[in-house]
This record gives C-alpha cells, sequence and structure tokens, in this order.
C-alpha cells in the first residue's frame, strides 16, 4: 500500500505540481490588494491548479515511458518500470481531473484563471510533451510556458484583466526554465544522448552551453528587479538580491570549470533562487492585504 502511494506521488509528479502551484499562489499576491477575493476562492485556485498540473505531468510519464526507461533519472518512473499497466483508462482519469479542474476554476473563480490553467496544460502535455521534447531544441524553452501561465492563473483570479506586474513576473518564470533544465542537461547529458533529446549540450556542447546558461541567468537576474517598480518593496529587493547572486555565481563557476559536479550545483542554485523569488512576492502580497 505504501509503495503504491509513493508511486501515485511520483506519476503525479507532486513536487513538481506544488511548484506550479507556488506560482499561481505569487501571482495572486503580486497583485494589488483586493476585497473581492475570498479565502474560499484562494483555496480553489490552489486546489484546481494543481489538479491541472498533476493531470499533464501524469499524461507526460504515460507518453514518454519509452524515454523514461532509457535514463536512470527516470527509470523508475511506474510506466517505465511497468508497475503501472499503461492502460487506456490512465488517460481518462487524467482528461477527468483536469475537466474537473478547468470547470471548477471557471464556475468559481472566473473564465480567465480557467483558461491559463488550460494553455498551461496544454504547452506541457502537448506542445512540450509530444510535439517538442524528442524534436526541437526549443523544447524545454516552450515547456516553461507552463510556470508562466501558473502566474497568469494566480493573477486572473483576482483580477481576470491582465495587469503589468503579473506579465513580468511569467516573464520571470519564462526566463528560468532555460538556465535551470539546461544545467541539468550538462550534468546528465550522456542520459539525454542515450534517449536522443536534442537538449542544448549535446547540440554545442557543455562549455559553450554553460556561457549561454550565464547569459540566461544575468537576464533572469535583472528582469526579476523590475517588480520593485510597482509594488514589490524592500523583501523582494533582499530575497531577490540573495538569490539572483547566488545562481549568478553559480552559473559563473560553471562557466569557468564546466563539469558535471558544477552543472548540478548551478541547478540547484536555481531552485533556491525561484523558491526565494516566489516567497518574496508572497511575503510582500501578505504585508500588502494586512
Amino acid at each position: 500500500m505504501l509503495t503504491t502511494v509513493k508511486k501515485i506521488i511520483e506519476l503525479f509528479k507532486v513536487r513538481i505540481s506544488l511548484t506550479i502551484t507556488l506560482c499561481a499562489v505569487s501571482g495572486v499576491f503580486i497583485m494589488p490588494h483586493s476585497n473581492s477575493f475570498s479565502l474560499n476562492q484562494f483555496i480553489i485556485l490552489i486546489v484546481c491548479t494543481f489538479l491541472s498540473s498533476a493531470s499533464s505531468s501524469a499524461f507526460n510519464q504515460f507518453y514518454e515511458k519509452d524515454l523514461d526507461v532509457l535514463m536512470p533519472r527516470t527509470s523508475q518512473r511506474p510506466f517505465a518500470t511497468g508497475f503501472f499497466k499503461s492502460d487506456s483508462y490512465w488517460l481518462f482519469i487524467f482528461f477527468t481531473l483536469l475537466v474537473i479542474s478547468l470547470s471548477v476554476a471557471a464556475l468559481y473563480l472566473n473564465i480567465a484563471t480557467a483558461i491559463y490553467l488550460l494553455l498551461g496544460a496544454i504547452f506541457y502535455g502537448y506542445v512540450y510533451t509530444i510535439v517538442l521534447k524528442r524534436s526541437s531544441i526549443y523544447n524545454i524553452v516552450i515547456g516553461g510556458l507552463a510556470g508562466s501561465f501558473a502566474v497568469l492563473a494566480g493573477s486572473a483570479a483576482v483580477n481576470p484583466m491582465l495587469s503589468v506586474p503579473a506579465i513580468i513576473l511569467s516573464l520571470i518564470l519564462f526566463l528560468w526554465t532555460p538556465p535551470h533544465f539546461w544545467s541539468l542537461a550538462i550534468a546528465i547529458e550522456e542520459d539525454y544522448a542515450k534517449a536522443k533529446i536534442p537538449m542544448l549540450p549535446n547540440l554545442i556542447g557543455a562549455k559553450s552551453s554553460s556561457y549561454v546558461i550565464l547569459s540566461q541567468t544575468i537576464l533572469l537576474v535583472i528582469i526579476s528587479f523590475v517588480p520593485l517598480l510597482f509594488n514589490m518593496g524592500f523583501i523582494y529587493l533582499s530575497f531577490v538580491l540573495i538569490g539572483g547572486l547566488y545562481f549568478l555565481w553559480k552559473s559563473i563557476i560553471l562557466v569557468f570549470e564546466t563539469t558535471k559536479k558544477n552543472a548540478m550545483s548551478n541547478f540547484f542554485a536555481s531552485f533556491i533562487q525561484l523558491g526565494l523569488l516566489l516567497f518574496a512576492c508572497i511575503i510582500e502580497g501578505l504585508i500588502n492585504y494586512i
């Protein structure tokens, strides 16, 4: 029973789905305070975002089982090992979860929120998983829009009209994805080569990729300060400065010494940078709400 629960958690990529949900939450708090947005709506947003992300993540594993079995990092996933049989009823379950999440979001929040959640699921489940992953170097670049749409879903739950702060935060999420995944791609370059997935390091080499990662990180760090022009304050500045400089430093180290160890270190540094930024948005938003 415990093993089955662990496999279900792995199937729905709970950690990734929680990260996407955190993006949606940050989208809520980057918006100006609104008395019309209730706690119940906030909880509904969290549940709907998590379910929509989990359903597309599970579909990703269902569709990619032939690739997952080739790479040590993913070879123990439930469909790759055969722990769960890849029967068609799984597709019905994933589709049902997605429809429920979108329907609840449309009914209890607004249509705009549901549309952004749908776009996130489409870009991850279809555009990234089916169309781009096996064929294009831009696979993770476009796939990263899933996080960007989660931010827009969160902001739309407060106000369906697009706002500049929400657009900026969604851009930050979009810029964060390439250096994050390309760092991982350097660390496990052989895995992607074995699966014939066209990741940047496999096409231009690890050293050249490290320069691209550094340039992307510099751009990301610069853009991450733009929300200070709107409703972010000192806490946001402090968190973004610490996280941005740390990520930038690790990216510089990767350029000077392009090893798998430093690539993995940069990969984890990206998590720290993003986590500090999102929590800063939430803390600043909470202060504004209070």
